[in-house]
């Protein structure tokens, strides 16, 4: 393990380790975070319903470790819907989630915000996005009295019809006009969308504010064809110092409902633990090297 000092605190997304966010799953995740080496440890609030907020809080808090938090909504409580009542279903949804990572003692909501996550059958229409900007909008606010930022993440064709690019970010972000809205880039996504992995870390700037890693099958970084090197000399040129959080998904671990969500076809790991050494690893080396230039 590496042990250059960086600037980023390194994450690991508990999907890594556990489906759910059962008390006991939880445990196991904070646990398994920290042995790892990770400072922070991202939870999907997919699952929030079975949450206990202030037992996870002490246990994140016992081990040491910051909280990030993300979700995407579902295609009845979807923000980018032309219908009200649909619109408002979504709404109360990242409401409830901005408080849960609040509670948590977070300062990162983030993840597809704006939309369902799944395919799409029509581009987005323009009521849909007049609906994202005001919910967003309104939200921002909320969350800039706590002092936390909303990450916009960047979703390829096959999930979103909202944010598929960089630069779809930051015209949502500057349509909604709040400082405390960023762009959260995901190399897994951006390798299906964006030209190449330098130009939108460029273009975005002071205005990034999360990043997932992942490989292009979502497997062991570096087993794949994604440039990291080019992405993480990108993240020193623009002097980013957030969160750097590892993802990866697993139907060995990831429950049979948000597999089929995620499209988890195919496993490229079924050992959690040894996935996550492995990437904390390449996370702090990769990083460190990059600002080293």
């Amino acid at each position: 393990m590496s042990t250059a000092p960086i600037a980023n605190s390194l994450g690991v997304h508990a999907l890594v380790w556990v489906g759910d966010t059962s008390p006991e799953s939880v445990d196991t995740a904070v646990r398994q975070t920290a042995e790892a080496g990770f400072d922070l440890l991202e939870l999907s609030l997919h699952d929030s319903v079975n949450l206990d907020v202030p037992r996870a809080r002490a246990a994140l808090q016992e081990a040491g470790l910051q909280v990030a938090c993300s979700r995407g909504l579902a295609f009845d409580a979807d923000v980018s819907s032309d219908d009200p009542a649909v619109v408002d279903r979504g709404a109360k949804l990242l409401a409830d989630s901005l408080q849960v990572t609040r509670d948590l003692g977070g300062t990162h909501f983030t993840g597809a915000l704006y939309s369902a996550l799944g395919k799409y059958s029509a581009p987005l229409s323009a009521a849909g996005r007049a609906n994202v900007v005001r919910v967003l909008r309104e939200l921002a606010a909320e969350a800039a009295g706590a002092g936390m930022t909303l990450g916009l993440e960047v979703c390829n064709r096959y999930e979103t019809n909202v944010v598929n690019t960089a630069r779809d970010a930051l015209r949502l972000a500057d349509d909604i006009g709040a400082d405390n809205v960023l762009v959260h880039l995901d190399t897994y996504h951006m390798n299906i969308e964006e030209a190449d992995f330098v130009r939108p870390v460029l273009e975005v700037g002071d205005r990034l504010g999360y990043v997932h890693i992942g490989e292009n099958h979502r497997g062991y970084l570096g087993s794949g064809h994604l440039d990291f090197t080019s992405f993480f000399h990108a993240l020193a040129d623009i002097r980013y110092t957030g969160p750097v959080t590892f993802e990866s998904f697993s139907s060995a671990v990831v429950a049979p409902g948000l597999s089929a969500d995620l499209a988890v076809w195919r496993n490229l790991w079924d050992d959690g633990a040894d996935l996550a050494r492995h990437a904390r690893s390449f996370l702090a080396d990769g990083l460190a090297a990059a600002a080293r230039r």
